[in-house]
């Protein structure tokens, strides 16, 4: 049993930052990568950033160079450091982990990006 814990969303102003964790725990032998994604309501999810257990990096056009993903292995965390938000940033951001022959879901936290 995996469990995946998501914090640090929230309301921000146009321009402003937030950091999201989501760390990992259970019976998680390894994990291959971490990630992010979203969904706007009325949209369907898409990939936001993506880490592997190497370091390698993806991001979505819409978010280089304002978003940075990292890891803490030893915790099992990822983390999006979001920055520059603007208002089409705004959905529910889901934690996934791909561990051997599974991946796993966050339940979802939610950024509002607005004045």
């Amino acid at each position: 049993q995996v469990q995946l814990v998501e914090s640090g969303g929230g309301l921000v102003q146009p321009g402003g930052s937030l950091r999201l964790s989501c760390a990992a725990s259970g019976s998680i032998l390894s994990i291959y990568y971490m990630g992010w994604y979203r969904q706007a309501p009325g949209k369907q999810r898409e990939l936001v950033a993506t880490i592997s257990s190497g370091g390698s990096t993806n991001y979505a056009d819409s978010v280089k160079g304002r978003f940075t993903i990292s890891r803490d292995n030893a915790r099992n965390t990822v983390y999006l450091q979001m920055n520059s938000l603007n208002p089409e940033d705004t959905a529910v951001y889901y934690c996934n982990v791909l561990s051997p022959g599974t991946l796993h879901w966050g339940q979802g936290t939610q950024v509002t990006v607005s004045s």
